[in-house]
């Protein structure tokens, strides 16, 4: 496998998401390594020079007024990554923790972090090893960057904290004897380099945005899917009723929505029935499921800005220049990562009200709960309320955390952003409208089994039967959280948006 060069900043989003997994490899670029290099030279020069430089030799935060004698500057990196590093909570899952390790290598590779090229070295030793650093997931404020997972991440290098080896958590002095490397004794510089950055809010944030891409195509599926088992109407989809409102978002939708239908025997049915207009629900599909890709478009151009970003302070600048500045700030990511949670959230408040239209028997015009024998049997009754709970749960987690502050390091850091709280939020959020749509489809394909013989749309069909090859319809009760959690893989791995798409095309986001 060919390694991934970091260094550039160039790396999409799908290169983010293979630095998230065990079997990929990373190197520097050649261009790196010299920036690297020249950046190292200009720290060391300075430091000769006697100059002032924040974090170099002074105190951090509160205490940058705090000159450190030159003796000392070794020392005062060290303390700063253990003293920080006090994180709390869980420990985040190992590839949200490779990506960020990836992403924190990638970020010094840059050229503008003073470290040397040594430092990198280890870093690097370590990931392609496959140790991850243990990082527990609640501390970071996300301003002067995630400062105590960060700390955290970086302690390995210095044969301290812990590693993941598998499933199993192993001390980092280990870790670096079965590398047959020695710890890591830090220069100038290096401790703050490590720990000022965004690259944990980032890491979780990419990895939300992957699946959040995943199920806003299935939103879609699922949709068409219900379009056909409540016998709705594909008017509402034409493109001339959206080219009056050309949102990107919408016009794709719309646009899907027509593909997945294409060839239905189901829709001209009920061309002559007595029904006027659909529920918002399948109506306003394509405005509601525009918008929410529209913000989830949003949130990606941030987060791949930010993975490609230096966001290291102070900065090193090729002409000699260290200079003090706030790119470790971690807002932009935060309002990005609200934004996807609030985008997202309504993806599942739509689907859950379609659900309710599916098995309501006063509006569906099916069996009630789209149960075989109504009355001895509940059908889908209890997966709708699952789904009511999911939605309610994701309109509290939508609420957004880059709208709080609160001051830390005696006011110095008196605006924080908030960033990985938003992003734990947003990964909540996509991994349970996920579990939502997954319900949509166990119904939606229920609907279609007790509808009738007439075919469904190419897209509709295909993703129906690639449902029925997991989970088979409902011919009486039976134990349904197996089925629940197989569907929300299907929808998590994509399996039923890629069966929809080799029967007309591929859906646009």
């Amino acid at each position: 496998m060919a390694r991934i060069q970091l260094g550039d900043p160039t790396l999409p989003l799908s290169t983010l998401v293979e630095l998230s997994r065990p079997e990929a490899r990373i190197a520097l670029s050649p261009a790196a390594r010299k920036r690297v290099a020249a950046s190292r030279a200009v720290v060391e020069g300075a430091v000769r020079d006697g100059a002032t430089m924040y974090g170099i030799n002074t105190g951090f935060g509160k205490l940058a007024g705090v000159r450190i004698p030159d003796e000392q500057l070794a020392q005062l990196q060290r303390n700063l990554l253990l003293s920080h590093a006090t994180g709390v909570g869980e420990p985040l899952p190992p590839d949200q923790t490779r990506l960020a390790f990836a992403l924190r290598i990638h970020n010094l590779a840059l050229g503008c972090s003073g470290v040397r090229p040594a430092l990198l070295e280890q870093a690097m030793a370590l990931w392609n090893g496959g140790y991850v650093p243990v990082v527990p997931s609640q501390g970071s404020v996300g301003a002067s960057g995630d400062l105590a997972p960060l700390s955290h991440m970086a302690l390995p290098l210095l044969g301290e904290g812990e590693v993941w080896d598998g499933s199993r958590r192993l001390a980092g002095a280990a870790a670096l004897r079965r590398l047959g490397r020695e710890p890591l004794q830090l220069r100038e510089k290096e401790g703050l380099a490590l720990i000022n950055g965004t690259q944990i809010m980032t890491a979780i944030g990419c990895l939300a945005l992957h699946r959040a891409l995943r199920v806003a195509k299935a939103a879609d599926v699922a949709c068409a899917m219900t379009v056909e088992a409540l016998r709705g109407s594909e008017k509402p989809f034409q493109a001339r009723v959206h080219a009056l409102r050309p949102h990107v978002g919408q016009e794709a939708t719309a646009a899907n929505l027509r593909a997945l239908l294409r060839d239905s025997r189901i829709v001209p049915s009920h061309a002559d029935c007595a029904k006027v207009q659909d529920a918002y629900s399948l109506r306003c599909a394509p405005q509601v499921h525009g918008a929410a890709k529209d913000g989830i478009r949003f949130a990606v151009e941030v987060l791949v800005t930010e993975a490609n970003s230096v966001t290291d302070n102070p900065l090193v600048f090729p002409n000699g220049e260290v200079v003090s500045g706030g790119n470790f700030h971690g807002q932009p990511v935060s309002q990005a990562l609200d934004f996807l949670a609030i985008a997202v959230s309504t993806l599942a408040n739509i689907s859950e009200r379609r659900i309710e239209q599916l098995v309501n028997p006063d509006i569906s015009g099916l069996p009630p709960f789209l149960a075989r024998n109504p009355g001895l049997e509940s059908g889908f009754m209890i997966p709708q309320v699952v789904a009511a709970a999911l939605a309610s749960e994701n309109k509290s987690l939508a609420h957004p955390a880059s709208v709080d502050t609160i001051p830390t390091s005696a006011n110095r850091e008196d605006h924080v952003s908030m960033g990985v709280t938003a992003a734990r939020h947003a990964e909540r959020v996509v991994a349970n409208t996920a579990k939502v749509l997954g319900i949509e489809f166990l119904c939606a394909a229920q609907g279609l089994d007790l509808g009738g013989k007439l075919r469904p749309g190419a897209g509709v069909q295909a993703a129906h039967r690639a449902l029925r090859r997991r989970v088979r319809g409902l011919d009486g009760d039976r134990y349904l959280a197996p089925d629940l959690a197989t569907a929300e893989q299907l929808v998590v791995d994509g399996t039923l948006v890629a069966a929809a798409e080799r029967a007309v095309g591929v859906l646009a986001v």
